[in-house]
């Protein structure tokens, strides 16, 4: 008898079973690795989603509510309560940045603690609070940014001071990156980095030629001469 000739898909559909077989025969071997494993994952989506329900969100709540009432004495500008809270109910921003600091409501919180050290004439513990802050934010994030310049400037730390401009700046905001800008040239002549001052100053007169610093930024330039 004549030994039968495969066709090409014969061959294909003998490789695949040939491949399944193997597959099932491993799957048979390593079965426990396997259940163990899938147990494995299991327990770590368990377990993320029990930290999140129980732990992660109600702590995002509580910061927030921290921060509601922090926020309604710095309205009222009293700093002093805004920052370390009061006798009552209210823990003040400094414990919620310190407590929450993993969270945004924490960092947010870091920034308002910054600001009130800054109105209360402590730079030091002001650009020390600023930097923890952190966010995305096209606004907000060079507004700390530049209140963190003007801290340095008071403790006339100028080399930091020109990197926090310089950072705020790069935002693009077409008003705050003018002012950082100008803030950071007067901080390199404060240093007698007379280049780098000019080229803080022109890159306002090129790129934000309709902003109120760039009203006067001729003058300026000149003094970087």
């Amino acid at each position: 008898m004549a030994k039968k000739d495969f066709t090409k898909e014969d061959q294909n559909l003998e490789n695949v079973q040939e491949t399944l077989s193997t597959a099932g025969m491993w799957i048979e071997k390593n079965q426990n690795a396997i259940e163990w494993t899938v147990f494995g994952v299991v327990l770590v989506v368990l377990a993320w989603m029990l930290l999140n329900t129980y732990v992660i969100k109600p702590k995002h709540l509580e910061a927030s509510n921290e921060n509601a009432k922090a926020v309604v004495y710095f309205g009222q500008g009293d700093f002093e309560k805004a920052l370390n809270g009061d006798d009552a109910d209210c823990m003040g921003f400094e414990a919620i940045a310190n407590k929450y600091g993993y969270f945004q409501e924490g960092k947010l919180a870091a920034l308002y603690a910054g600001i009130c050290y800054y109105q209360q004439g402590d730079y030091e513990q002001a650009a020390a609070f600023l930097k923890k802050f952190e966010a995305d934010d096209v606004n907000i994030a060079p507004a700390a940014a530049q209140l963190l310049g003007d801290a340095y400037v008071q403790l006339e730390d100028y080399n930091k001071a020109v990197s926090a401009f310089e950072a705020a700046a790069k935002s693009g905001n077409e008003i705050i990156a003018p002012m950082s800008l100008k803030k950071a040239g007067l901080a390199y002549l404060e240093l007698g980095k007379k280049a780098s001052a000019k080229k803080a100053f022109e890159a306002i007169k090129a790129n934000y030629p309709s902003s109120a610093e760039a009203q006067d930024i001729d003058k300026f330039i000149a003094l970087a001469e």
